[in-house]
C-alpha cells in the first residue's frame, strides 16, 4: 500500500455546520463550485477530488498528484475556501492528502494562508472560465511557437498497422494484448501495456499499430507516439523556459499515451520524476498507457524504483525472434505490399540467414531489389548470396555494454556479478573502468547508460574510469597490453 504525503492548507472559514460526513460536506460545496466553474474546468480538477475524513472541523481531500496540488492552491483556493466557510464555519480548514509513492516517511507541511477578498468571486472565475475554453492556453511542445494548432497530432506512422503486422509464436501475447487494449483503451488489466525485445524486433511497429487502432475504433480520444529521448528534450526545453506546468499539463490532456524505448531515460531522474507525475494522473483517470523498452522492468538499470513498480502494474509482453517460418511470412508481406514477384528458394534463403533482426531481414530484401536494379540483373539466388554475403554475413555487428562486459569478465577471469556489484577491491573496480572505458569508445550510449549498467554509477564516475584507463595506458605498459588483447576481442 502506498502511503500519502500530507500537505495541509489552512484558511478561516465563517459560519458553521457540525457532526456531518465528508461525503455529505464535500457533495454541498462542489455544488457551489459548480456554480461558479464551466463544466470542463469543474469536471478535469473537482471530479476526480476525493473527500477522506473531517474532525474537528478539517476536511481532509485526497488529490492525484503534487502538481494538482499545486494547481488547485494556485487557481481554485479562493472558490475552495469559500465553498468550505459555507458548510462549516469561520474555523474550518483544508487538509490535502496526495498520493505519492512510498520512497520516504511520510510528512505534514502546514501552509498558513492570508485572507483573501473573495466579493468578486464570480467575476474572477468568469475570467478563469474563458482561459480555460482556449485551448492554446496549455503550451503544445509538439507544435511550433507561434502556429495555432487545436488538434493534438498523434504522431503516429499510418503505414506500421496491424495489417503490416506478421503474427507468430514470437510476438502472439504482445500483438493480442495489443488488440484487447485497442478495442477498450484504460479499461483492461493491460495498463500499462508494457512491450520489450531487442533492437528491430517490431516494438514500434506494434506500438503504432495500437495507437492507429484506437483511434480507428476511438475516435474522440486522444492519442500520442512520442519516443523517450523526444519526451526528455521537451521536459528539459519547459524546465529551462519554467512552462513545466504547462508540460504536465499537457501531457494529462491525452487519453492514450504510448513512449517508446522508455529505457533512454535511465540516470535522468528530473525527466523520471515528470514522467512519474503524468504515469499516476493518467492511470488514476483509467488513460491508458504503453510502453516499450529494450529490456522488461525487472532488468531495467538506472531507473527509479517508485517508477519501476508501476511499469508492473499491467503486463509485460516480450517480442522473441521470430522463428524461420514467421521470417519468411514477414518477406512475403512485404514483397506482396510493394508489387514483386520473388521467387521461394529467394524468400527462404535471406530468411535462413538474416535471422538477427526483422530490420536486418528487410534491409537485405531491400539492398537485393535495388542491386538487381541498378546492375539490371534477374532476382536469382546467386546474386541473393551476392548481397547476403556482403550485408550479413560480413557485417560486424553492433556491440551492446553487455557484450563488452563479458568480454572484460572473461579476459580477466571474474563473474560478471562482481562487476555490477559495489566491491572496492582493485582488480574489479580496475575492470569495471576499463569496461566502461570499452563502452564509452565502442557503442553510442550515453555516460548515463554506461553507468547505469555497470556498477550503477553515474555519468561522473565514467569520465572519471576512461580518464583513470587513458592515463594507465600512457604510463603502464602492462597495463596497455591489457587493452590491446581485449581490444582483439572486439575486431
Amino acid at each position: 500500500m502506498e502511503n500519502s504525503l500530507q500537505y495541509v492548507s489552512t484558511q478561516k472559514i465563517q459560519g458553521g455546520k457540525m457532526n456531518e460526513s465528508p461525503i455529505e460536506v464535500w457533495e454541498r460545496c462542489l455544488k457551489f463550485i459548480k456554480d461558479n466553474l464551466n463544466g470542463r474546468a469543474f469536471e478535469t480538477w473537482f471530479i476526480p477530488i476525493k473527500p477522506i475524513k473531517l474532525l474537528n472541523n478539517v476536511l481532509t481531500i485526497e488529490v492525484p498528484s503534487t502538481f494538482y496540488y499545486e494547481y488547485l492552491e494556485e487557481n481554485y483556493i479562493d472558490l475552495l475556501s469559500t465553498s468550505l466557510r459555507k458548510e462549516l464555519g469561520k474555523d474550518a480548514k483544508l487538509e490535502y492528502s496526495v498520493v505519492m509513492d512510498n520512497s520516504s516517511d511520510s510528512e505534514r507541511k502546514i501552509i498558513n494562508l492570508p485572507a483573501k477578498d473573495t466579493s468578486d468571486l464570480k467575476s474572477k472565475y468568469n475570467k478563469i472560465n474563458e482561459q480555460s475554453r482556449e485551448e492554446n492556453n496549455i503550451r503544445n511542445p509538439f507544435i511550433i511557437p507561434g502556429i495555432k494548432n487545436i488538434q493534438i497530432d498523434s504522431q503516429l506512422n499510418p503505414s506500421l498497422t496491424f495489417g503490416n503486422f506478421v503474427e507468430g509464436e514470437c510476438n502472439k501475447l504482445g500483438r493480442s494484448a495489443g488488440l484487447t487494449v485497442a478495442e477498450n483503451p484504460g479499461k483492461t488489466a493491460f495498463n500499462p501495456l508494457f512491450i520489450y525485445s531487442d533492437a528491430g524486433l517490431g516494438k514500434s511497429h506494434l506500438c503504432h499499430a495500437i495507437g492507429l487502432e484506437i483511434k480507428e475504433h476511438h475516435p474522440k480520444k486522444t492519442v500520442l507516439y512520442v519516443d523517450a529521448l523526444t519526451f526528455e528534450t521537451q521536459f528539459t526545453e519547459s524546465t529551462r523556459k519554467n512552462t513545466r506546468n504547462d508540460f504536465l499539463h499537457f501531457y494529462q490532456m491525452i487519453d492514450v499515451l504510448i513512449i517508446d524505448d522508455v529505457h533512454e531515460l535511465a540516470g535522468k531522474p528530473g525527466t523520471q520524476n515528470a514522467l512519474f507525475q503524468v504515469f499516476n494522473y493518467l492511470h488514476q483517470k483509467n488513460k491508458q498507457i504503453i510502453l516499450s523498452s529494450d529490456k522488461p522492468p525487472i532488468e531495467l538499470q538506472g531507473m527509479e524504483k517508485r517508477l519501476l513498480s508501476r511499469f508492473k502494474w499491467g503486463l509485460s509482453a516480450e517480442l522473441a525472434y521470430p522463428d524461420f517460418q514467421t521470417r519468411v511470412d514477414i518477406l512475403k508481406k512485404k514483397i506482396y505490399n510493394d508489387g514483386l514477384d520473388i521467387k521461394e528458394e529467394i524468400i527462404e534463403y535471406i530468411a535462413n540467414n538474416a535471422t538477427s533482426s526483422i530490420r536486418e531481414m528487410e534491409g537485405t530484401l531491400i539492398s537485393l531489389l535495388a542491386q538487381s536494379t541498378l546492375t539490371r540483373k534477374e532476382i536469382n539466388i546467386g546474386l541473393a548470396k551476392n548481397v547476403v554475403d556482403k550485408l550479413v554475413k560480413n557485417t560486424k555487428k553492433d556491440l551492446s555494454i553487455e557484450d563488452i562486459q563479458e568480454q572484460v569478465c572473461e579476459y580477466f577471469n571474474i563473474p560478471s556479478e562482481q562487476l555490477k556489484s559495489k566491491t572496492r577491491k582493485r582488480e574489479i573496480v580496475q575492470s569495471r573502468q576499463i569496461a566502461m572505458y570499452f563502452a564509452k569508445n565502442l557503442t553510442k550510449s550515453s555516460l548515463a547508460t554506461i553507468g547505469a549498467k555497470i556498477g550503477g554509477k553515474d555519468h561522473a564516475t565514467v569520465l572519471h574510469a576512461c580518464k583513470t584507463v587513458n592515463n594507465l595506458i600512457e604510463t603502464d605498459k602492462r597495463f596497455k597490453n591489457y587493452i590491446d588483447d581485449i581490444q582483439k576481442r572486439f575486431k
